[in-house]
């Protein structure tokens, strides 16, 4: 597997108030053959992250069509879950409607913030979502303390499918606190309550790593994971710590192997991504796979990405 990188695709530089920095957790929407939509979550001078879309020619995404100048899903309400940011992972299109699932999130005292995975449902296209509850249809629970986020769902086999991100954790890294999570999996049979079995699917290689933002693609058998981990000792800025992509397949989608080495694509020697890369998410048009990632800075540098060369 090898990935051809093709550039940068959007990068936010305070085009609206609301949407100051940073262009991340993209999600790829079919309009029709020529042209996509991708949802992405900018922040606002404070931080605070929303949930927008562009519009880009399907053939070369680095050609924007449009930018969608209003949130699509704002702030949740004061003292919710989310009313520090919600932050695009996943869309299913059921019927007539867009279930897009996201991170939100709220800054904490003790810790930075807290995860929970939310729900939003689109009645018009996907122009405007409107969350279904103010609350998080996953969070917290009796065995998972650290709370939950980044989900992926998909419809397979007559059930919907979740593989999302469990925190394990945090652990105090040069006076602070930082995260540790891998990613876990949880079935439904209306997209909305998740039966959690505490199974976890991408677990840990080494001491201190931390896992995140899975993608899932299912073919001829076989399910294909991409992801992107980290260590948690000055990722930010050590390179040999930061974000990287990850890979690994599956046969029935809940016992995965690893197989990070076979991801095809890294951080560059120098630019926008030469310092990390992470949140994949891969999709397919026209017997292409495609990846949309972001690079550094969390998505600071902007929104690129790669074409598979098999």
């Amino acid at each position: 597997m090898r990935w051809k990188k093709k550039g940068i695709i959007f990068k936010t530089e305070n085009q609206f108030e609301w949407m100051a920095h940073h262009a991340n957790m993209s999600v790829v929407d079919k309009i029709n053959e020529e042209v996509l939509r991708i949802y992405f979550s900018p922040r606002d001078p404070k931080g605070l992250s929303r949930v927008t879309f562009i519009e880009v020619q399907a053939e070369n995404p680095s050609n924007v069509l449009y930018l969608h100048p209003k949130p699509v899903l704002d702030l949740g309400r004061l003292g919710c879950f989310d009313d520090s940011g919600a932050m695009t992972s996943s869309l299913v299109n059921a019927g007539k409607l867009k279930y897009l699932y996201y991170h939100g999130w709220n800054q904490g005292v003790t810790v930075p913030y807290r995860g929970a995975v939310g729900l939003a449902v689109s009645h018009d296209g996907g122009s405007s979502f409107e969350r279904m509850f103010d609350g998080p249809i996953m969070g917290r629970s009796s065995v998972e303390p650290y709370g939950c986020g980044a989900p992926f769902a998909m419809i397979d086999e007559g059930k919907w499918k979740l593989w999302y991100v469990s925190g394990t954790g945090w652990t105090i890294v040069n006076g602070k606190p930082e995260p540790r999570y891998q990613i876990k999996y949880a079935e439904s049979y209306d997209g909305i309550n998740w039966i959690r079995n505490n199974i976890t699917c991408i677990d840990y290689k080494f001491e201190d790593e931390a896992i995140t933002r899975p993608c899932v693609i299912r073919a001829n058998g076989l399910y294909r994971m991409w992801y992107c981990y980290r260590g948690s000792v000055n990722y930010r800025t050590d390179k040999s710590q930061s974000y990287r992509l990850g890979y690994a397949e599956s046969t029935d989608g809940i016992h995965w192997i690893r197989k990070d080495e076979e991801v095809g694509i890294d951080r560059s020697d120098q630019g926008w991504d030469s310092e990390m890369i992470e949140y994949p998410f891969v999709y397919e048009h026209r017997g292409r796979k495609y990846m949309l990632y972001n690079g550094n800075g969390f998505g600071e540098s902007g929104l690129g990405y790669a074409v598979l060369e098999e």
